[in-house]
């Protein structure tokens, strides 16, 4: 993506006190799509392969802008997790869990193991509490049993959220 096309999409951000410079329909018809959710999976896909950080951002801002469905970036954005060379790992994780589906759950597993190299001043823990708190919201065994398995983490972060989140689902 040449900066003038991440200029045109960095405009579709709203920040506090100031609304978006440009519209999902100018965005659209510059790529030459008339749908927000192929555009933001071709960015994505696009991206990986060029291993290009601020175009992953980039295929997430036009995502969330076209308010497109995120079924369709389930592989992708499993494949992408881990993957180093990006810092989206809590944008990747928040997705994840809005789609509750069993087939994250090893993701956000890992999630709340994992802290990158760029999260690492995070005492927190943001990425493992969001993870932790997507799997509460998978319906199924696979995500009890991934959050059962958190009771006993050294972090109490993470084993506070757990067991909050089991509480919630009515399995302590």
């Amino acid at each position: 993506m040449t900066p003038e096309e991440q200029d045109l999409v960095m405009g579709l951000v709203v920040a506090p006190g100031s609304p978006p410079t440009t519209t999902i329909d100018e965005v659209l018809a510059h790529f030459g799509e008339s749908d927000g959710g192929v555009l933001a999976l071709r960015l994505l896909r696009e991206a990986m392969e060029r291993r290009d950080a601020g175009d992953v951002e980039m295929a997430l801002i036009v995502h969330g802008a076209a308010d497109a469905s995120v079924e369709e970036f389930l592989e992708p954005l499993i494949e992408l997790f881990p993957a180093e060379w990006h810092r989206e790992h809590e944008d990747i994780v928040s997705m994840l869990g809005k789609l509750r589906s069993p087939k994250t759950v090893p993701t956000l597993g890992e999630a709340t193991r994992w802290v990158p190299e760029h999260l690492d001043f995070d005492e927190c823990r943001a990425l493992a509490v969001k993870a932790i708190w997507a799997l509460g919201g998978i319906p199924g065994p696979e995500a009890r049993e991934a959050l059962e398995g958190l009771r006993d983490a050294e972090n109490e972060i993470i084993r506070e959220n757990a067991v909050k989140q089991l509480a919630r689902r009515g399995e302590l």
